[in-house]
């Protein structure tokens, strides 16, 4: 009786974790819908037609939501976008793991692609764009270093801009379905309003804004994290509602997902 009561209250307790997570959102395709899950910060899982793209995962997000992956897509080399303990754990056996030349030294096996190349890897078509600074300060994302990448999958393509201002790379992009596009990363750079304007730039059918909460991300990391204001002087709901309020009158529809605890 014990042992039966025992695992009802399990079976609970896992039906409750279950449904406490976000559901996947859908992008209709050929093949069958994209999936996508938020996972953390820049981290986000995508699914199509029976395989799994992870891209920036970060084992100190909810990887029980993750799945182990058939690609994996690295945009730089910070901890919060190469962690080695999160490809650890979610690449499947002899799965590519496309990153940048500054990653190089840390993932030995990593597929290094440069900006404005292309390869395919585990079957996807794989783009990678350019992402850097245009207003200088630290932290620094020099050209060349770090890449966005534009994936395509049943005939939608895909855009992860990484960490990125609105260069002339980012600018030239045509026919997005979906874009990941950062927001306030310090000091000065993609404001809500500049972040905005860059998606209307390149009008994707659909967009997330990700890598917004600096704060939250960096106290995951050291609780001692000090505290550092928004560039554009709100508080982190409001700069998303700024940057929502910003795409009004457009086509574009903007997807409010839940990247952070």
């Amino acid at each position: 009786m014990r042992a039966q009561n025992f695992f009802a209250a399990l079976v609970v307790a896992l039906s409750g974790l279950y449904a406490s997570a976000a559901p996947a959102d859908r992008v209709p395709a050929a093949g069958g819908d994209i999936e996508i899950t938020p996972i953390l910060h820049s981290s986000v899982q995508i699914e199509h037609a029976g395989k799994v793209i992870q891209v920036d995962p970060w084992s100190l997000g909810d990887l029980t939501r993750a799945k182990p992956a058939d690609l994996i897509l690295i945009t730089d080399d910070p901890a919060h976008h190469l962690d080695l303990k999160a490809i650890q754990q979610l690449r499947k056996p002899g799965a590519p793991v496309v990153i940048t030349a500054n990653g190089k030294a840390k993932l030995p096996d990593g597929i290094v692609l440069p900006n404005g190349q292309s390869v395919t890897a585990a079957g996807v078509r794989v783009e990678a764009i350019a992402a850097y600074d245009i207003i200088q300060g630290e932290p620094s994302h020099p050209k060349g270093e770090a890449n966005g990448y534009v994936i395509t999958l049943g005939g939608k393509r895909i855009y992860f801009a990484g960490v990125t201002e609105c260069v002339a790379e980012v600018r030239a992009l045509k026919n997005i379905d979906v874009a990941f596009m950062p927001m306030n990363i310090p000091p000065r750079r993609m404001t809500p309003a500049a972040a905005a304007e860059c998606v209307k730039a390149i009008a994707p059918k659909i967009v997330y804004v990700y890598h917004y909460d600096q704060q939250a991300a960096a106290k995951l990391a050291n609780p001692r994290a000090t505290s550092e204001a928004t560039p554009a002087g709100l508080n982190v709901a409001e700069s998303v509602d700024a940057f929502r309020q910003a795409l009004k009158g457009t086509s574009i529809e903007f997807r409010d997902a839940r990247w952070y605890p």
